[in-house]
């Protein structure tokens, strides 16, 4: 099955976990991939999404490359836990830069590419962004914003044919990080984690999250804006 044939795909955050999963099918389905991390490494290129300029020339470099552009994929984030009394200024401003501002500027660079294209952009939300969760108000609030910029930008631009989605991912391999040891402030309250239980039980799966976003990528989603797909079933703790 090849989905994206001739597709040219611009994605961010694709050195590992859901932005590596999801480069890794979109390219076995056809498509052309531009990855870009803040993280060198081989076969992808360098960008802080948070920097303006960088974005504006990286774009430039990929529409370039691709001779165009079809599919925007806004996967680059950073979470921290942490109370809100604990949460450092630059650790706020930080998470709000990667998380919203970056995928706003990558977004506003490729809008006159997509179109021509007809296009779609594809942004990896949150269930953070949707309900209230302990020790993540940094992460929630960008996730929260990230939603509304995105249905906003999918209204603006419905009449050009450019589609705008977002996945809201639940906790993705959580189970796994939280037995090693990680994301956790020592000495919180751990009656409250029980709010970023999903509902389905098992572990959600880097995949899965990629299949989620190929799907409002593909045709198949062709009647589809403006919409927020959530993807949960992790049981967290």
């Amino acid at each position: 099955m090849a989905r994206f044939e001739g597709k040219r795909v611009f994605m961010t955050g694709v050195a590992s976990g859901i932005g590596a999963a999801t480069a890794e099918l979109f390219t076995s389905e056809g498509a052309g991939v531009f990855g870009v991390d803040v993280n060198p490494a081989e076969g992808q290129f360098t960008c802080d999404v948070a920097d303006p300029e960088a974005v504006e020339e990286t774009m430039a470099q990929a529409v370039d490359a691709l001779g165009g552009l079809d599919i925007v994929v806004n996967v680059a984030g950073i979470n921290t836990m942490s109370r809100m009394e604990d949460l450092p200024l630059e650790r706020w401003e930080r998470i709000l830069a990667v998380n919203l501002t970056g995928p706003m500027l990558v977004t506003r660079a490729a809008l006159p590419h997509l179109r021509k294209s007809k296009g779609a952009v594809v942004s990896v939300a949150s269930v953070s962004g949707m309900r209230a969760q302990p020790y993540l108000s940094a992460y929630g609030s960008s996730k929260a914003a990230l939603l509304q910029l995105m249905k906003s930008v999918a209204v603006e631009v419905a009449a050009d044919g450019v589609r705008v989605n977002c996945v809201c991912p639940g906790g993705v391999g959580s189970l796994e990080r939280a037995k090693a040891g990680q994301f956790m402030p020592d000495g919180i309250d751990t009656s409250l984690l029980a709010r970023m239980r999903g509902v389905l039980p098992g572990i959600t799966e880097q995949t899965d999250i990629a299949e989620a976003i190929a799907y409002l990528a593909s045709d198949a989603a062709r009647a589809v804006t403006g919409t927020a797909l959530v993807v949960d079933r992790a049981t967290i703790w």
